[in-house]
């Protein structure tokens, strides 16, 4: 069963550890992430972008995929089925097809329009139970089709969106969606210690969590960061470990072209960085 992230947050929050959310693209990597966590005895987030929504044929095909893997897997861990980056509509759909926590992505309104479609979504979310994230400050590099700079966060809007109730408040931290480029600046801890100074005790999310190093990770975790998102990162494992196989005439042998023998290596890759995730976010047996 779905559950909202709200209580596995707070939770994170008040141990000093982050729950990873990491998204999902198909079949393969919704059982991965499903089984590591299970494994691991962490609970999870999987995320879903608007973009991986429309290839995987709508918001309900995936809420069946997911709920029925729960089951067949016998996964017995915490498990939200997020919105990533949503838009307005993006989120309404999601709440009607059944997902236990949506985004809602109003970084690039001005700030009162941000304001006012999060207040509309945080009384139906509170309605239905499910939890709500809302941005502040565009993060970094492209995330289906909108690209920013990785700038910071004005802490008082932070404290303006964080009061109107939603669940978590991702805000920009100089972190950046994708891989990082060779001149970037790092997180600004300042930033972060400033925020979470004005919204207390609301988990903080860290966007972009690929290619941030292990010290900053832990860091921003000691400063309120409670959800971590990862997508990248498990791509480029799965990317390269498919890749292997492929380069190694392994699909060219027997059966090898069986799409169950010619993605595995890539299944397992997913797995391995899911694990390495997990251990270094600090929500290993926190289930």
């Amino acid at each position: 069963m779905l559950v909202s992230a709200k209580e596995m947050l707070n939770k994170a929050k008040a141990g000093h550890y982050a729950v990873g959310q990491f998204n999902i693209n198909n079949l393969e990597w919704t059982k991965a992430i499903l089984q590591t966590a299970q494994e691991m005895n962490s609970p999870v987030i999987l995320g879903v972008s608007e973009g991986a929504g429309k290839y995987m044929c709508g918001y309900k095909t995936i809420v069946g995929m997911v709920e029925g893997m729960i089951e067949g897997l016998g996964i017995t861990v915490p498990v939200a089925l997020h919105l990533d980056h949503g838009s307005y509509e993006g989120a309404m759909q999601c709440i009607e097809a059944g997902f236990s926590s949506v985004m809602f992505d109003g970084s690039h309104y001005p700030i009162d329009e941000n304001i006012a479609k999060t207040k509309e979504l945080v009384a139906i979310c509170e309605e239905k139970g499910l939890s709500l994230e809302a941005e502040v400050g565009a993060i970094g590099g492209e995330e289906d089709g909108v690209i920013g700079e990785g700038e910071c966060a004005d802490p008082d809007e932070c404290k303006m969106i964080a009061d109107l109730g939603v669940t978590m408040l991702a805000a920009g931290i100089g972190n950046i969606h994708g891989k990082y480029p060779a001149n970037w600046k790092g997180l600004s801890f300042e930033t972060l210690d400033n925020i979470q100074k004005l919204t207390g005790a609301m988990p903080l999310v860290l966007h972009g969590g690929t290619g941030i190093p292990a010290d900053m990770i832990k860091k921003a975790i000691d400063l309120g960061v409670s959800k971590i998102n990862v997508n990248t990162e498990c791509q480029l494992a799965f990317a390269a470990a498919v890749r292997k196989y492929v380069e190694d005439g392994k699909d060219l042998q027997g059966k090898g072209f069986d799409p169950r023998k010619l993605l595995a290596p890539g299944v397992e890759a997913i797995k391995a960085t899911v694990r390495e995730k997990i251990e270094l976010f600090g929500s290993k047996d926190k289930a």
